[in-house]
C-alpha cells in the first residue's frame, strides 16, 4: 500500500509517520475485507447480517444473557440510535426481548431468547468459516499472536 508523495508529506506534517499511516490503512482495509467476506457468507446461507450476530453474542456472553440497552451499546460498534433500530428488528424476529430493568424502572434490558441462542448456533459455523478463510488460512499462529498483541495495545472504544 503505497502513499502518494503528497499524502506522506501531509501525514508527516500532521505528526503521523508514514509507517503508522500504512499500518492504519492496512488495518481498515483488512477489517473491511473480513467483514465483507463474513457478510457475504451469512447472506449466502440465508442468515441475518453480522451486526445481528454481534448483538446476540454480546447478550449470550453476559450474565443471565441480558444487558441494559446502554451496556449493549458499549459491546457493539453501532450508534445508540442505530442499536435501537437494530434491536427492534432482532426483537421482531423473536431473537431477543426487551424487559423493564428490575433495578431501574426507567430503563430496559435486552434479553436473549432461546430462538436467539439457536440463531447464534446456526450463524457461528458460517462466520467461523469466513474467519478461517480470511485470517486462519493466511496468518501463522505466530503472526496471529503478534498481531493480537500489537492491536491490544490500541485503546479500547
Amino acid at each position: 500500500m503505497q502513499l502518494s508523495q503528497g499524502q506522506g508529506a501531509r501525514a508527516r506534517a500532521a505528526g503521523v509517520p508514514d509507517v503508522h499511516l500504512r499500518a492504519w490503512k492496512a488495518l481498515i482495509v483488512a477489517h473491511a475485507s473480513v467483514v465483507e467476506r463474513a457478510e457475504a457468507a451469512l447472506a449466502e446461507a440465508g442468515l441475518p447480517p453480522l451486526a445481528w450476530y454481534d448483538v446476540l453474542w454480546a447478550l449470550r456472553s453476559s450474565p443471565g444473557s441480558r444487558l441494559r440497552m446502554g451496556e449493549l451499546a458499549e459491546h457493539v460498534t453501532i450508534s445508540r440510535g442505530g442499536l435501537t433500530r437494530l434491536t427492534d428488528r432482532i426483537e421482531s424476529a423473536g431473537l431477543l426481548r426487551r424487559e423493564l430493568c428490575a433495578t431501574d424502572r426507567r430503563g430496559f434490558d435486552a434479553v436473549l431468547t432461546p430462538d436467539g441462542k439457536a440463531m447464534l448456533r446456526r450463524m457461528w459455523p458460517v462466520y467461523a468459516g469466513a474467519l478461517r478463510e480470511s485470517i486462519v488460512d493466511r496468518l501463522s499462529q505466530a503472526d496471529a499472536t503478534v498481531l493480537a498483541r500489537t492491536l491490544e495495545k490500541l485503546p479500547p472504544s
